[in-house]
């Protein structure tokens, strides 16, 4: 009988964390789906540290889940939910920082 209880106690535990990690797998992938990616080039950038106040100020932004900053191409890659914010408030944004931006055309 005290056997019985602890194998309902830990299938109890298991069930729980695998109802969980579903959950977890569930919300991932729902903010994955509603994302949508821009590369922005950059104008102004004239150092290094240009890149990381772009960052930091994209990264700020609601609704940005990501900001790469390359210093070398002059370029943002910005990985947003369009639900919670938009390109030309990411343009917005690094504009009021010091560096006025542009959609990246595509190739």
């Amino acid at each position: 009988m005290k056997n019985l209880k602890y194998l309902l106690i830990a299938l109890c535990l298991i069930a729980g964390f695998v109802s969980s990690q579903t959950l977890q797998a569930k919300s991932t992938e729902q903010a994955q789906n509603n994302s949508q990616i821009v590369i922005l080039d950059m104008q102004n950038m004239t150092c290094a540290m240009c890149s990381i106040t772009i960052r930091k100020a994209l990264q700020g932004v609601d609704g940005v889940q990501n900001a790469k900053v390359d210093f070398d191409s002059k370029t943002a890659n910005v990985t947003f939910d369009p639900n919670k914010t938009n390109i030309e408030n990411l343009i917005k944004t690094t504009t009021n920082v010091g560096y006025s931006a542009t959609v990246h055309p595509e190739k």
